[in-house]
């Protein structure tokens, strides 16, 4: 049962153009078994708060080892 929802903010933000620190956060989401919805300007998932906790902290490291500048992490219970 999806008990929370993250969203995830990458950057550097190039319209139409993910890049691969981008990339990396919807991998590092799917590897924890969640499906991730890359949207126009942030990534999101929703899924169970252990699997999202986790992927969140995959997130940022994946993301930042890819190139990301800043990284932005909001996570809701649902």
């Amino acid at each position: 049962m999806a008990d929370a929802h993250l969203e995830v903010l990458v950057e550097p933000f190039k319209e139409n153009d993910p890049g691969p620190h981008v990339l990396a956060v919807v991998a590092a989401i799917e590897a924890e078994g969640i499906d991730a919805d890359m949207g126009p300007f942030a990534t999101t998932a929703d899924g169970d708060l252990d699997a999202i906790t986790e992927a969140a902290a995959a997130v940022v490291r994946a993301s930042l080892d890819a190139g990301a500048t800043a990284i932005q992490l909001r996570i809701e219970r649902t």
